[in-house]
This record gives C-alpha cells, sequence and structure tokens, in this order.
C-alpha cells in the first residue's frame, strides 16, 4: 500500500534509484568527514559510513516496486 501511495503520488523507479546511487556516495562521503572532522576516531566513521550504507538497498528495492507499478501501468495502457 505504501509503494502505490508513492508511486500515485508522483514517485518513479528513476527517481528511488537515483536516490539509492547518491546514498552510496552519501556513505563513503560521511565516513571521510567523520574520520577527518570528529575526534572520535575511525570506529565512530567506520559506525557512520555503515549506518548510512543500508540506505542504499533500501531505496533499490522500492525502485523495483516502483517499477512493478510502472509495468503494470503500461499493460492497462496497451490494452
Amino acid at each position: 500500500m505504501i509503494v502505490k501511495l508513492l508511486h500515485d503520488k508522483g514517485l518513479r523507479s528513476e527517481h528511488a534509484n537515483t536516490i539509492a546511487c547518491l546514498t552510496i556516495g552519501l556513505s563513503v562521503a560521511s565516513w571521510v568527514t567523520s574520520m577527518k572532522v570528529e575526534p572520535a576516531g575511525i570506529d565512530r566513521a567506520d559506525r557512520w559510513g555503515i549506518f548510512i550504507a543500508t540506505w542504499p538497498a533500501t531505496w533499490f528495492g522500492l525502485g523495483q516496486a516502483l517499477a512493478h507499478y510502472e509495468r503494470a501501468d503500461e499493460l492497462l495502457e496497451d490494452t
């Protein structure tokens, strides 16, 4: 139901996949920034990097679910 709601609101699979790719870069950027800026050292930097690294899988999965709705829309338009 949530994916259908997002699809109806205009979120498309391309948007979700783009966000997923951006979060990969964000993970690396947060790791580097945390390592250089925070005095806590590499342990906290690793935690930040791993925390943000869990996001791409969620966004790629959402992109696949949205693609399912997009294919269903295309089939309805063809008939």
